[in-house]
């Protein structure tokens, strides 16, 4: 099954192929699109999921946000042209 991501980054849209296999997560796939290392981010979402083992929420506000600041906005998988 064919994947690909759309997003918007420092307001220019972008899409780009994904495969599972090659990135844990379509936000790990964008970063590399861009040139972006995530070591830092990596440990401190490792940390935070210690942390905060039962609220998953705050793992996920704590990524979207961490994005948001980069200058990534609309990040969407789209599977057989239908969005998700």
């Amino acid at each position: 099954m064919a994947f690909k991501i759309t997003y918007t980054y420092n307001k220019q849209a972008k899409e780009i192929g994904y495969a599972n296999d090659k990135f844990n997560s379509i936000y790990d796939a964008v970063a590399a699109a861009e040139g972006i290392n995530l070591a830092s981010f990596h440990a401190m979402e490792a940390q935070l999921a210690q942390v905060c083992r039962r609220d998953k929420k705050s793992v996920k506000d704590y990524r979207e946000n961490y994005f948001k600041e980069l200058g990534f906005s609309n990040i969407v998988i789209e599977r057989d042209g239908q969005e998700s």
